[in-house]
């Protein structure tokens, strides 16, 4: 229970500062972050290997969503050294942060996908809704955006949750918790 809530605040400091540092010319401020919180994400990990997999495909899947909606210019950042057609480097961060709390804080949802989805369907377009609300992004006006958001989360979320199974770094872990074990 410990590691879950750990987890839970981690990424909510992370998630603060990437967005923070990006709406405010800071967006160093949340690599910086990131940075440590993955170390130690990492170092509970009883197989690092696998949960660094699942790390760098989670950042691969959602950075070339969140590329192509800059690129559908359905979202846009605020202006910085790094160049306007891509992809800032802390919502890259975002997505590493994201990923290190499926297979312990957010481990619960796999008991259900469907749920899973709803949650994605949610909450993916209030984490966006935040950061507009700090002044991380803008999203294009209308309801185009919101509906890709919302679609797209409910999809990725699962599918995110489905990959955290296949590179489960914290099974053996988890499984004493209940008092199961590998045989």
């Amino acid at each position: 229970m410990f590691l879950k809530v750990i987890n839970f605040v981690l990424f909510q400091l992370g998630w603060m500062a990437c967005v923070w540092g990006g709406a405010h010319g800071l967006p160093w401020l949340g690599v910086a972050c990131t940075l440590p919180i993955l170390y130690w994400h990492l170092r509970q990990a009883l197989l690092p290997g696998q949960e660094t997999r699942l790390l760098l495909l989670a950042m691969v899947m959602g950075g070339l969503f969140d590329q192509a909606l800059l690129t559908l210019e359905l979202v846009s950042y605020p202006a910085s050294a790094w160049p306007a057609g891509l992809l800032p480097l802390w919502m890259l961060c975002l997505w590493l942060l994201f990923a290190s709390t499926l297979n312990v804080s957010l481990r619960w949802l796999r008991g259900s996908m469907p749920l899973a989805a709803v949650f994605g369907l949610i909450g993916g377009p209030l984490a966006y809704l935040a950061a507009s609300r700090i002044g991380a992004v803008t999203l294009a006006s209308g309801y185009l955006p919101w509906l890709v958001l919302a679609l797209a989360w409910a999809i990725l979320t699962p599918l995110l949750l489905w990959l955290s199974i296949r590179f489960d770094a914290y099974a053996v872990a988890a499984d004493q918790q209940h008092g199961w074990s590998h045989v």
